[in-house]
């Protein structure tokens, strides 16, 4: 065997073997250099014209082909893009990094079939393994670009043509069987035409592709299917009898996401299909659910399905799951062919010993069961008594609540001489206020059980606190109906309990609220907490003047404020003022304050409802506006 030696002017080895330490594409390619493969560094700077002193190789093993970039001169690599192609230029296969270091995958056509740089340090070489479409045998090439520098970088650079076959025998080239630039391909063809060549990727997602033609697809936030935009999803493709389930969930603190096949929109007796991060990948596995949200993983949990494909990219997983057209778990016969189900999707933050742990990402259910091999669009299941227990909570002691205790407290001495179904009017609108206060509560707290029919299994004081706050509302009109008339000797004992009383439910209930936030269920934004807190200090400021009032009051007149209970709430109703057939000093400025509070608490008020009643808004918004740029 004759060994040929190849010799470069000294110019260009002195090229090839100084590198200029510019920073590339910091993390890695992004994925509007999908069609061209060519990066836009500097507004446009070419590629090199001349020869590369790297080289692609790619040898087959263990079922996969092992991919190599280096040089044979030991030129460093700064980055990467390569994708694996037919002949023809079609992208195919999956990619996973074997120094998750160096090189992680993106998604251009399909997951994971193109592989970027990390991070523009030099690297001797990368590494990656591919893996062919299911059933794929025939030719591969291996396309890279390749950069040595910022502004110094090869288009094109392929390897040799490897025709793969499912039972071909592993390559026995060495490792990085690198080969000097003059024996290197360069032939490659963008796979899209100049006009599309310029268009922008980054909103692309290849989960999406096929939804509600080929494959069933849903998902959380409502429509978020169909503004490509999931927090978690699922797509089932049925092919005669094999049912294909692609899971996803894009949170990068996500640990497990998962579907459920059920009769009803509710957790309980049905078959979860989970996959979980783990320190190897995804794994998946069989579950299943019992009333009161638990769950548990079945024995033999991987019997029944089988694991097709798996990645995590930026902590966000996807997996692929095949699972048996009829299959029996915890002796229910489940089959796909002829019967119909409610999909629910899942995903959460942590693990229980055996199984996955609560759905803290988010939770959604299919409004209606269906065959599995319907591709029409599919819509969540109505969270109208969710919504409506907040809106009513809201309601409740942000408005009427708040409204009312502050009428009892600061207004007993004001509007004097008016009277409401033969009431003084602060008590007529302390009453009414108090009995929608009520109201709205127990409907709120029966509304949430409807819902949940059981306890919350979050974990969250927000149930125990809500059910504090319902346990004292329900009892304070109860005990003002019994009252026992002023001037007796238990009238004190009444007054002290019922203030009491009320304001414990008031502030229990507030705090309530805004444990509410961090319900998966509720799913209210982060900047619901700034309103609340803006609710809050508007409420103690009305406080604060109003005491203030009550104390010039007292100095002025040289008499008690009957309005004012923390000092009278013991004497009854005909303490305070010597004469009360006239408003207490400075009435019309509370009158003014009562005023200014009503319209900023309303306000205030209207907004949490809206934000509540269109949760999650922030998903809401974005597939207004992506449904009016497609309507456009």
């Amino acid at each position: 065997m004759t060994i040929r030696r190849y010799t470069l002017p000294p110019l260009l080895l002195l090229c090839f073997t100084v590198v200029t330490r510019v920073v590339c594409s910091p993390d890695g390619a992004p994925t509007r250099a999908c069609a061209t493969m060519t990066p836009f560094h500097g507004g446009g700077i070419p590629p090199q014209p001349g020869l590369s002193p790297y080289s692609v190789v790619a040898r087959r093993r263990g079922g996969k082909v092992h991919v190599s970039v280096g040089s044979a001169l030991g030129v460093p690599i700064a980055g990467i893009m390569m994708q694996a192609r037919t002949p023809a230029g079609e992208v195919l296969g999956a990619f996973e990094a074997v120094d998750p270091d160096h090189a992680h995958t993106i998604n251009c056509v399909q997951r994971s079939d193109t592989v970027t740089h990390n991070s523009p340090e030099e690297k001797d070489h990368i590494d990656v393994d591919w893996t062919p479409p299911r059933g794929y045998e025939g030719p591969v090439v291996f396309n890279a670009t390749i950069a040595q520098a910022y502004d110094t970088f090869w288009v094109g650079q392929s390897s040799p043509v490897l025709q793969y076959t499912s039972n071909g025998q592993d390559d026995l080239l060495p490792d990085r069987p690198f080969r000097p630039p003059s024996l290197q391909p360069t032939t490659y063809t963008p796979f899209f035409n100049r006009v599309q060549q310029q268009t922008a990727f980054t909103e692309f997602d290849s989960f999406y592709n096929g939804c509600g033609s080929t494959k069933l697809c849903f998902g959380f936030p409502e429509g978020c299917v169909q503004s490509k935009g999931c927090t978690a999803a699922v797509a089932v493709t049925v092919i005669g009898d094999r049912y294909d389930y692609e899971l996803k969930v894009d949170r990068s603190d996500a640990i497990w996401v998962a579907v459920a096949l059920s009769e009803d929109t509710k957790m309980g007796d049905d078959s979860v299909m989970s996959c979980v991060k783990t320190n190897r990948g995804v794994d998946a596995y069989m579950e299943w659910t019992y009333p009161g949200y638990r769950v548990e993983r079945i024995r033999n949990a991987q019997h029944q399905i089988e694991l097709l494909n798996s990645s995590v990219i930026n902590g966000q997983i996807y997996c692929r799951i095949r699972r048996n057209a009829v299959t029996v778990v915890n002796g229910k016969t489940f089959d796909q062919l002829r019967d119909t189900y409610n999909l629910l999707v899942a995903a959460g933050t942590d693990l229980k010993p055996n199984s996955v742990g609560y759905h803290t990402i988010g939770k959604a259910a299919s409004a209606e069961k269906r065959s599995l091999a319907d591709v029409s669009a599919v819509s969540g299941a109505s969270k109208i008594l969710v919504r409506l227990h907040g809106s009513f909570m809201l309601a409740a002691w942000i408005g009427t609540a708040s409204i009312g205790i502050l009428l009892a407290r600061y207004y007993r001495q004001t509007w004097v001489g008016t009277t409401m179904m033969g009431k003084d009017l602060w008590f007529a609108w302390h009453r009414v206020l108090m009995v929608l206060t009520w109201l709205l509560t127990m409907a709120a707290f029966v509304l949430i059980f409807v819902e949940l029919k059981a306890w919350s299994a979050e974990r969250n004081p927000h149930a125990i606190l809500g059910t504090i706050t319902t346990i004292l509302c329900f009892f304070q009109p109860i005990g003002a109906y019994f009252r026992p008339h002023p001037g007796t000797s238990k009238r004190p004992i009444f007054n002290w309990a019922h203030w009491f009383a009320g304001n414990a439910a008031h502030i229990v209930g507030i705090v309530a609220i805004f444990f509410a936030v961090k319900l998966s269920k509720a799913e209210l934004p982060d900047f619901f907490d700034y309103i609340m807190v803006a609710y809050v200090v508007v409420h103690a400021i009305t406080h604060l003047l109003l005491s203030l009032l009550n104390c010039i009051s007292d100095k002025s007149s040289e008499s008690r404020v009957s309005s004012f209970p923390m000092k009278d709430i013991g004497l009854g109703r005909n303490s305070g003022y010597l004469d009360r057939s006239l408003d207490a000093p400075f009435s019309p400025l509370r009158r003014l304050i009562l005023g200014v509070y009503i319209v900023l608490v309303g306000a205030l008020l209207l907004a949490l409802i809206i934000i509540t009643a269109l949760a999650p808004i922030e998903d809401t918004w974005t597939n207004l506006r992506t449904s009016m740029k497609s309507n456009n």
